[in-house]
């Protein structure tokens, strides 16, 4: 299954989660009404007294009647007594407002993304700049996992369990967050973290965070009746003195919607289990093409089976969480059926068809820690000198939203050969910061002087000294170690305040704007940080428009805009540039575009075009990239302008491309 077939599959499965959601809650409807009415018969003295089943037990014992019928139609003949049409619209009506009002509360709780979820499971942050051993390797795996896939590099939290676990939660590669155990930090080897953290890369890359969030917001309502009948039963302890008939029906109503809880439980188990069991799969799948070694992820899977505390973790908000874990992190009485995950074994003998069955012990040898975080240097070979660069577009293209291990081997050599100054000052809020700032200072002495007189009067303290330092480094700094410094330093400004971040926004728009005019450099920077950070600071709507577009015919307009200009910003020469434009029209099958002057289109049309294009159905995206790809390819040449444009357009409309494999002594 490729990329955008993974998305479209988990946006039906958005719709699937509706359907069985409503599903569960005109049952719920059903059987609160069942034992409200139970309740109130048995409280008037219908049920079980001489009143009804009494007089007509004996009625029609002695009209030679079997005891086990008469008993039966006495119940049904006592309910149909108490049934009420309006108290049934009026507990249907009470039910889905309380489900309603639940599932509500949950969302706007979840609306700040996986942050959320890693703080309600006990997680703490991990930050960039730490020297722990344990945790530098599995920043440093995320990182270089990251900068493979186009992503921003997702923060990560530890969360206090001992047990073997992991998850990813959040919107979008942009908000999301990457958590692990202190089991997985402390037994897992570099290789199992790896296979590990690949698979929650998966997630990221196929929406599957997305549709666990909205499983997270939507099932807590129909878990809520059970909860209230649980605060029910608690508060029988407080009724002592009071009269024995109003505390034994409490206590009745009480048991009667902890009943109903459970069948929401059931019912939210059977819909996270029909939704998340086959995604798990092609999540290991995709692991093992992302890293190229299956005995990672599947030892990782061994150890789980073979340790003491396995995948089970303690934490009480587990259960809400349990579809988004690596591996199973609750117990069920119904495993069988309920369970989130497939059996270990089978995700095991997928990876490895021959393996023996027999689990791994997790008692971690010191040798074994030493030998793994062991990094062979990554040699990439001399290639032909026939057009590298477009063979390096169509790999991409090939990959997206699947890196392979020779991107994950790229990722590391790159960050190798980045500057010690730079990786240091990314990794912390006020130098990644410094860093954009320096990216878009302006070559003209006189301009970048207002620049940064700017930011010594406006700008965060210390940050004027910081940018200003980073200045020669930045400015001798080869083209292909930008767009990943970028990629890093977004993770550790998602740690900024509200405040920093308003600041920072406005500093880097003036900063832009310095010489009156905005370069295609400068709007690539801008659109991948504001799209990926934006979310981070703006309350989310966990079901927010996607897919609204089916036809590309209904964005001719917007795919206009696009290739015009793409194809200007390499081509001067009009006739160039025509040609460029039509072999990315080849690609768009009978789609009747044309190409616009140069002088009709802006940047602020650009954006708007891309935020439409956006909204595509997944399908349809490849053919937009496509478009463009055979574009900047047309000349069997792409510059780096180019290619930093069609990474920007890829991420924006959240079709995130791997690297490209350049030469990394190429300027």
């Amino acid at each position: 299954m490729n990329f955008f077939q993974a998305q479209n599959d988990a946006r039906q499965s958005t719709t699937r989660l509706v359907v069985l959601f409503v599903v569960a809650v005109i049952a719920l409807i059903l059987i609160t009404n069942l034992i409200v009415m139970m309740f109130m018969g048995a409280f008037s003295g219908y049920f079980g007294n001489d009143l009804v089943t009494g007089r007509y037990v004996d009625r029609a014992l002695a009209s030679g009647g079997n005891s086990a019928d008469i008993l039966s139609s006495a119940f049904w003949e006592a309910f149909l007594r108490t049934f009420d049409w309006k108290m049934f619209f009026a507990i249907g009506l009470a039910v889905t407002a309380v489900v309603a009002a639940a599932s509500f509360y949950k969302i706007m709780a979840l609306s700040s993304g996986g942050k959320a979820v890693a703080e309600m499971l006990g997680g703490r942050l991990i930050s960039q700049n730490t020297d722990a051993p344990l945790e530098r390797k599995v920043l440093n795996i995320v990182e270089e996992m990251a900068i493979a896939s186009g992503v921003p590099v997702p923060p990560v939290y530890v969360l206090p369990e001992s047990s073997l676990n992991a998850f990813a939660a959040g919107f979008s590669p942009g908000d999301a967050v990457i958590g692990v155990t202190e089991g997985c930090i402390r037994h897992f080897n570099r290789d199992q973290l790896q296979g590990v953290v690949a698979h929650e890369f998966s997630h990221i890359l196929n929406d599957d965070i997305r549709l666990n969030i909205r499983l997270m917001g939507l099932l807590h309502g129909i878990l809520v009746i059970g909860i209230i009948g649980r605060h029910l039963l608690r508060s029988m302890r407080f009724s002592r003195g009071r009269r024995n008939d109003s505390a034994g029906a409490t206590m009745l109503l009480g048991l009667g919607f902890m009943a109903v809880g459970s069948i929401g439980s059931f019912f939210g188990g059977l819909i996270k289990a029909s939704v998340s069991r086959q995604r798990e799969y092609l999540a290991d799948a995709s692991a093992v093409q992302f890293t190229r070694n299956p005995e990672g992820i599947a030892d990782a899977l061994k150890k789980i089976g073979g340790g003491a505390n396995g995948s089970i973790l303690e934490n009480p908000s587990a259960p809400e969480v349990s579809h988004a874990f690596f591996a199973n992190g609750v117990r069920s009485m119904l495993a069988s059926l309920l369970a989130t995950h497939p059996p270990l074994e089978d995700r095991i003998r997928r990876i490895q068809p021959h393996w023996n069955g027999e689990f791994l012990e997790v008692n971690l040898q010191a040798n074994e820690m030493q030998s793994s975080e062991a990094v062979e240097p990554t040699v990439f070979p001399s290639r032909a000198a026939a057009s590298p660069a477009v063979a390096d577009i169509v790999v991409a293209m090939n990959h997206i939203g699947r890196p392979r291990q020779q991107h994950l081997e790229y990722a590391h050599a790159l960050i190798e050969q980045v500057p010690h100054e730079l990786i240091e000052a990314v990794r912390e809020p006020y130098g990644a910061r410094a860093l954009i700032y320096a990216f878009v200072m302006n070559k003209d002495s006189a301009v970048r002087q207002l620049q940064l007189e700017h930011l010594k009067e406006q700008g965060d303290k210390g940050v004027h000294g910081l940018t200003t330092g980073l200045l020669p480094i930045v400015d001798t700094l080869g083209s292909q170690f930008r767009l990943p410094l970028i990629e890093v330093s977004i993770a550790s400004m998602r740690q900024l305040s509200p405040e920093q971040y308003q600041l920072f926004k406005k500093n880097l728009v003036v900063l832009i704007k310095a010489d009156n005019k905005i370069s295609i450099f400068q709007w690539v920077l801008q659109k991948i940080v504001f799209h990926y950070l934006d979310p981070e600071f703006i309350k989310h709507s966990m079901f927010s428009i996607t897919g609204k577009y089916s036809k590309l015919s209904q964005l001719k307009d917007e795919i206009e805009v696009l290739l015009s200009l793409l194809v200007h910003a390499e081509h001067k020469n009009y006739d160039d540039a025509e040609k460029a434009f039509n072999a990315g029209k080849k690609q768009l099958a009978n789609l009747n575009i044309k190409l616009l002057e140069k002088s009709r289109i802006n940047l602020n049309e650009l954006d708007n075009a891309i935020d439409q294009l956006a909204l595509l159905k997944p399908l349809l995206k490849p053919h937009i990239l496509k478009a463009c790809a055979a574009c900047i390819t047309a000349n069997n040449n792409v510059s780096v302008l180019e290619a930093e444009l069609l990474r920007a357009f890829s991420a924006a409309i959240d079709c995130p491309m791997p690297l490209l494999l350049n030469n990394l002594n190429k300027g």
